[in-house]
């Protein structure tokens, strides 16, 4: 049978996804970019904003009826999809993606609590020169509106062995990069007794012509390790990129959301590395129009970019996301999320 699969979202679903393509090869369907000529269609699914949500539903509503549709992924943990369709044959989650060869065969939904073990598994990638590697999955946060908590949910890391088999086998498939992702990089081996900074140590003792992209780390464990990352970034195996989301210029915000740092934590980390790797490049993330955020915290918002001026600016209109606490604040109206955005935008782009 010929299957199409549409992914949606970060680069942890992006590898589940590779992952799916993989295990539904070695069971023998065949993975196809046609949605006209496949007979079943599997959505690989992102809870994290409303915009990307709704394109979701849209895109389930167009899947023909004589096709099987199987929808996976991040959303379950927030919707009834069939409450949105009733041409869902199967549902799955972050945590059943090794069991759709059985979820096919049944069409019954799979919806465990319980992590699965996927490393070291088939995988089919999308780009031949990239490796994802996902060294974790959940976090130790809490952030209140945060729906990949519910999704990905408590931190589970693998260990430094077992990562080290899956990027040597990038490696001898030729894979130049490695990009090493989690819902929170920061955070890794703390439930095994272990840290990123160990981990890193590791790989990047492994011969071979390849690069390291270093994925997501907030702030209040990029402080913790600074001294160590800094060392880490001169090795000639570590591409010089750090992502590291702030969220809101205003510490008395970013404590409302339930984050564990401050703004001059975030200061005193960009500085300090701006100083030990003159080329790096800093991304980070600010969400406009969380439910708390006053003018004066959007100000210092402001004030925060035009001091900092990343190389790279992810802005999020803030939107409700359903079971987290902030879905029950009073929302700020969209027009004003809008009009803070459009501003930010416009400060960031005259940098």
């Amino acid at each position: 049978m010929k299957i199409f699969l549409k992914t949606y979202g970060c680069q942890s679903n992006i590898a589940d996804s590779e992952q799916i393509s993989g295990i539904l090869k070695k069971a023998r369907y065949k993975i196809i970019n046609s949605l006209k000529e496949a007979d079943i269609v599997i959505i690989n699914t992102c809870s994290i904003k409303l915009p990307t949500q709704n394109k979701i539903l849209d895109f389930i509503k167009k899947i023909p009826k004589n096709k099987i549709l199987i929808v996976g992924g991040c959303l379950p943990f927030a919707l009834d999809l069939r409450k949105h369709s009733n041409n869902i044959s199967a549902i799955f989650n972050t945590n059943s993606i090794t069991k759709l060869p059985i979820i096919i065969k049944n069409l019954k939904d799979e919806l465990p609590k319980e992590k699965e073990n996927k490393i070291n598994i088939p995988r089919i990638r999308k780009n031949k020169d990239i490796a994802i590697l996902n060294v974790s999955q959940g976090c130790l946060g809490n952030c209140d509106y945060c729906s990949a908590k519910l999704a990905r949910g408590d931190l589970k890391s693998y260990s430094i062995k077992e990562i080290k088999k899956e990027f040597e086998t990038a490696l001898k498939e030729n894979c130049k990069k490695i990009y090493l992702t989690g819902q929170d990089l920061g955070c890794y081996g703390f439930d095994i007794n272990t840290n990123l900074i160990k981990l890193l140590k590791e790989l990047i003792k492994i011969p071979g012509d390849y690069k390291i992209r270093i994925g997501m780390i907030n702030p209040n464990y990029a402080l913790k390790f600074l001294k160590d990352l800094i060392q880490i970034y001169k090795s000639d195996k570590i591409l010089p990129f750090i992502h590291i989301p702030v969220q809101s210029g205003s510490s008395s915000l970013i404590k409302k959301m339930n984050r564990y740092y401050t703004i001059n934590d975030f200061k005193i980390i960009v500085k300090t590395l701006r100083k030990e790797i003159p080329n790096i490049t800093i991304a980070t993330d600010i969400i406009v129009g969380y439910p708390l955020e006053t003018e004066k915290d959007f100000e210092k918002t402001i004030e925060l970019i035009q001091k900092i001026k990343p190389e790279v600016l992810n802005i999020s209109k803030f939107s409700s996301r359903p079971k987290t606490k902030a879905s029950k604040l009073k929302q700020l109206s969209s027009n004003l999320i809008k009009e803070r955005s459009k501003k930010l935008t416009e400060i960031y782009n005259k940098k």
